[in-house]
């Protein structure tokens, strides 16, 4: 199934993107792995945990600065597949440097899949977006969806995906897209609400509760994720996008509950409620069906076991969180 493909992966020290990594290199692939900023502390690269049979060779590459090396790496290695991870993430923090969100979102996506239109070995581009584009969703939704973004980050996310559109159909470029919801799972950012939740259980330190909590989600886990990101760069339709979602619907609070619970820690002790932050979707609900019908995924792992494989990871480098970072770090 991977005979003769050769991967690129940007951002590849995103949280996904490094779980990704990890997969194809679990899988045999040698991975060219992509980002703006040096290789982040080993607790957050999966595919630095366990001796792999692929190979992973990383490059230092900012989408914003550095397209000419980007461009000289496709000459000289020839990847079959770019599997595009790389963004500025975070909604709330969005709304304090807009400018930047759209340079990296909408400028230099622009700009990359103008190069990528131009390189003749390719045979998938998958570009990974986020539910938000659609706004706060009532009832589940499918991949043709209105758009409705509600926060700078959204909108820049939005005109991404409507770029990418373009040059399908313009410029025959061989891409597809993919929108995962809530993602969380081992190697996960200290500042996301699962990982946030397992550290305040460790250490007692106070977790805020924007909203009270009340924010429905689905929660999908890294591990199923990545297995339908390569099955839609190996077979998805380019021009189509595919949702990749479970179907256990929570509110944030239940969440946090759970977690909590499992580990033996007191909600009321450990849980500070705090105002809704500007702009925030109050539910996503992802309809699944087309990758499951079309491409034969089928996410494996419940949100109980999920929890679990995360609390286990937290507890594995729980000597080592204390020198990674809590909250996020805007990088312009």
């Amino acid at each position: 199934m991977l005979d003769n493909k050769r991967f690129l992966v940007l951002g590849s020290n995103s949280f996904s993107g490094a779980s990704f990594v990890d997969h194809l290199s679990a899988l045999g692939c040698d991975v060219l792995a992509a980002s703006r900023s040096p290789e982040p502390h080993r607790a957050l690269l999966p595919y630095k945990w366990e001796r792999r049979p692929g190979d992973v060779r990383f490059h230092r590459i900012d989408l914003n600065h550095d397209l000419d090396a980007l461009a000289q790496l496709l000459k000289d290695e020839r990847p079959t597949h770019v599997v595009n991870f790389a963004a500025q993430s975070m909604v709330a923090q969005s709304w304090d440097h807009p400018e930047d969100w759209m340079r990296t979102n909408v400028v230099s996506t622009v700009r990359l899949l103008a190069m990528l239109s131009g390189y003749d070995g390719l045979d998938r581009y998958v570009q990974v977006t986020t539910p938000e584009v659609y706004g706060s969703t009532d009832g589940w939704v499918t991949e043709d969806h209105p758009y409705n973004p509600s926060t700078p980050y959204a909108i820049s996310r939005a005109a991404g995906d409507m770029s990418l559109k373009a040059y399908v159909e313009n410029f025959d470029l061989p891409g597809v897209s993919t929108r995962a919801a809530n993602v969380y799972g081992p190697g996960q950012p200290l500042y996301r609400i699962i990982p946030r939740t397992i550290l305040a259980a460790m250490t007692g330190e106070t977790l805020r509760l924007d909203g009270g909590g009340v924010s429905r989600r689905v929660f999908i886990h890294i591990a199923d994720v990545a297995d339908a990101t390569l099955k839609v760069a190996l077979n998805g339709r380019p021009g189509h996008c595919y949702h990749v979602s479970g179907d256990e619907l929570v509110t944030i609070r239940g969440l946090v509950e759970s977690i909590l619970a499992a580990m033996g820690a007191s909600f009321e002790a450990c849980v500070k409620l705090g105002p809704e932050r500007p702009g925030k979707d109050q539910a996503y609900m992802l309809d699944s069906k087309k990758i499951r019908d079309e491409l034969g995924w089928t996410d494996r792992i419940g949100l109980e076991e999920g929890l679990a494989d995360t609390i286990a990871w937290a507890r594995r480098f729980e000597s080592e969180l204390g020198v990674l970072p809590t909250r996020y770090e805007h990088k312009p």
